[in-house]
Formats: C-alpha cells, structure tokens, sequence
C-alpha cells in the first residue's frame, strides 16, 4: 500500500486532513513568558511515563497484604530493569507533581484563567488534586511501613472533617482500621478509579487548550506578538525536552533507587518522625504547628477546614478575579498567590528538616 493510498485510506475514516490543517494553523505567541508555556507539555509526557511503568509494575504486583510486598520485592530482585522500571514510575511520579504545581502557579500569575478560559482553568486544579490522590493511594502499595503509618495519619486527618469526617474514614480504609481491605481498596482507586476519572478530565482540559490555544498574558495583549507553529517548530522545542526528562529520570533512577523499606507490621509502633510525601508536607507541618485547641474548636479541624476552603477558592479564582469589576482586587489576587507560594515552600522546607 503506498503512502497516498495509506493517507487516502486514514482520511476517510478518521478526518487525517481535518486533523492535519488543525496542526497548520495551531501557533503560539512568542514573549518573555513564552518558557512557562512548556510545563504543561512536559507534564503531559510524565503522566504518559506513568502510565506506561505502570502497566509493566502492573504485571507483577499482587495486591493483597499478604503477597504486596514480596510482589514488588521480586519486581526489584527478580524482574529484569524491575528495580529500573519501578525507580523511574516513583521519580517521574514526584516530577509530575512538581511540574504541574509549576503549570498551575504560572496559568495563574499570567491569568490564563480569564475569559473565556474559566473551565480550562477549573479542569486543571481537578488535574492537580487527582494527581494527588494518585500519589496518596500509590504510596500504600508496597505494603511497607513507612506507606503503612503514613496511610494511617494521612486517613486520621481525613476522618477529622466534620460531618462526613467518619464516614470518609471508612471509605478510605474499607473498614475501621488500615487493613489488607485498605491495600486492596486504595489498588482499586490507582488503577481504575482515578486513570478513568483522569482520563475525562484530562481529555477536556486538552480539548479546551486547542480550542482557545495559548494564553496571552494581560500586559502583552495590546501587542502584535510574533508567533511561532506549534508544529513543527514549538514542538520539536518539547520533544528535546522530553528527551531530556528521560536523562533525568534514568540518572535519578540509577544514582537514587527507590528503596522498598522494611514490610509493614500492623502491630509494631509508629516510627519516630513519620513524614508525608514531600507535597503534602506543607499541610502536614501546618497541622504539627496549630495549637490543640483554638477558642472551643480543635485546632487540626480548623486546620483541615482552611484547607478545604482554600481549595474551593483556588477553583473558583477565575469567577473571583474579574479585572473588568476591580483592578485593586485583581492585584490583591497577585500578591495573595505570592504569599501563598512562599508559604508552601517555607512550611515544605521546616517540615523536611524538622
């Protein structure tokens, strides 16, 4: 089959001219800002690396309490580039982390959340917190006992919440305490449950982004900006670094293997200074630093409700930070992000050396 039978063949079925004229016309403004432009590409490719040392850990790996830990332990020993495999899905999993928070925090001081770019920005933080959640519940699977006391705390905190605090505790751990049913559970939460939900949300936010393309920000939208094709030229600039993520990853992996700890033992005491994941710590250290009580309310719940209701702000910034109302408050919204930023990092930084 030549290559026009083969393009004529595509075409009919898929839309390949369609398709191909969308990448023609497809550019991106080129300014001083233009670097932030590239997280979110570079994130995308770490969820891809994600899914696919995934699927290969997947083949090996036994979820129950029983069998988890030997399971990842015969990945590392056994299986040939195991050890390999399961460093880079552990490493790419904290980059992912990293370079979407890094996304998140430059869509928010360019405004790439303004009209009519409102739901882009709202199905990104869902983006963020599922990348959480992913963290939370892939961290158990090795069933030791860092992950095992960790999974405690960080379900303790959950069931905290007024109301819906207990019940939430029990959905977490499939019953009253960390168990078996809680690997078991938090398995089916990191390989069906969230890869589907991420999927959708993951699939709307991309469609959005073509459909309004690259964000311009405020002070440069009264400019004639050049621009650049995003295909070739903008991205062949993100497969170079894509390539450069692997390098990354492969040293991390080879010069930092992930350890697999000693097996969890329900019935041996916590060990001294257990510690979240690293994006996790800066609420982790904020609830350490609260006081027990605060007037008649425990100070870990008013703690957990500031969280909540910062993260319900943070989604709703788009319909909260309209310039055309108020520039003084759009300003505010800038220098609350700053805050909020340097917070993050100071309260991540104590935490990790306290």
């Amino acid at each position: 089959m030549s290559t026009e039978t083969l393009r004529a063949w595509l075409d009919e079925r898929i839309g390949l001219q369609y398709l191909i004229e969308l990448a023609r016309k497809k550019d991106v403004p080129l300014h001083r800002h233009t670097i932030w432009y590239y997280f979110g590409g570079m994130t995308l490719f770490l969820f891809v690396v994600q899914v696919v040392t995934g699927i290969l850990l997947l083949l090996y790996y036994r979820p129950s309490a029983e069998n988890a830990f030997e399971s990842v332990q015969f990945i590392m020993t056994d299986v040939e580039f195991g050890w390999l495999i399961r460093s880079i899905h552990s490493w790419s999993a904290n980059l992912m982390i990293a370079t979407l928070m890094i996304h998140m925090f430059s869509a928010y001081f360019l405004k790439a959340y303004r009209r009519p770019r409102e739901l882009t920005w709202m199905s990104g933080v869902l983006l963020l917190g599922l990348a959480l959640a992913f963290g939370f519940s892939g961290y158990l699977l090795p069933w030791n006992k860092l992950a095992f006391f960790a999974t405690k705390v960080g379900t303790d905190i959950a069931g905290d919440l007024p109301v819906i605090g207990p019940f939430l505790l029990r959905f977490l751990r499939g019953g009253d305490d960390v168990t078996g049913a809680t690997l078991t559970r938090f398995f089916g939460f990191h390989v069906a449950i969230l890869p589907a939900l991420t999927t959708f949300v993951l699939a709307l936010h991309l469609l959005l982004v073509q459909k309004h393309g690259m964000s311009v920000p405020p002070s440069l939208t009264s400019h004639n900006l050049p621009r650049m094709k995003f295909f070739p030229n903008f991205f062949l600039r993100d497969l170079i670094g894509w390539i450069l993520a692997v390098g990354v990853l492969a040293a991390l992996a080879a010069l930092f293997p992930w350890q697999l700890g000693e097996k969890a033992d329900p019935f041996a005491p916590a060990p001294a200074g257990i510690k979240p994941e690293w994006y996790f710590l800066f609420m982790f250290q904020t609830l350490k630093l609260l006081p027990g009580r605060i007037l008649f309310i425990e100070g870990e719940v008013i703690g957990i409700l500031a969280f909540v209701i910062g993260g319900i702000v943070w989604l709703l910034v788009p319909f909260l930070d309209r310039p055309e109302e108020n520039s003084r408050r759009t300003r505010w919204f800038t220098f609350a992000g700053i805050v909020l930023v340097i917070y993050i990092a100071t309260m991540t930084i104590v935490g990790y050396l306290s």
